[in-house]
């Protein structure tokens, strides 16, 4: 006799099992990557909220000390402090061979203008008015005094 039917019995039975195992496999992956899915999205809806919410604020408590302001008397940076270098005089337009765009026409003559630059304030706007002018001293090499203007006080 011949003992071929059990193995191929055992054989069958280890098939079904090991495709019952794929199955479930199977199962369990569907289900990890539907976990996986629903997570992004909630992740997703959170940072679109989030930033939807922070646009609505109208300004951040996170603003510098030396933020620029404009009224109708100070243009520029709000804290006097910053700038130790502040002179007075009239605001003048051009400034000599590359340095400054604007002077500041003061009393003394010609050797007591102050050359100004600046990189926050529109000095256009105040040409032929009188003014204190805050800033930073800048090296220079054609003229006396290089000043990079943050604050205008309106005289």
């Amino acid at each position: 006799m011949r003992i071929t039917t059990p193995h191929h019995t055992a054989s069958s039975v280890l098939r079904s099992v090991d495709m019952k195992d794929q199955q479930q496999d199977m199962k369990t992956l569907k289900k990890d990557a539907k976990v996986v899915l629903v997570v992004y999205v909630i992740l997703l809806l959170l940072g679109v909220g989030t930033g939807y919410l922070l646009s609505q604020k109208g300004s951040s408590p996170l603003t510098p000390k030396g933020t620029p302001i404009t009224t109708n008397k100070i243009i520029g940076v709000q804290d006097a402090s910053t700038f130790k270098d502040c002179a007075s005089g009239t605001i003048e337009k051009d400034g000599v061979e590359g340095e400054g765009t604007h002077k500041l026409v003061r009393d003394g003559g010609p050797s007591q203008t102050a050359y100004l630059i600046s990189s926050i304030i529109d000095m256009d706007q105040y040409v032929g008015l009188k003014a204190k002018v805050c800033g930073q001293t800048l090296a220079a090499k054609k003229v006396s005094w290089l000043m990079d203007v943050g604050r205008i006080e309106l005289e």
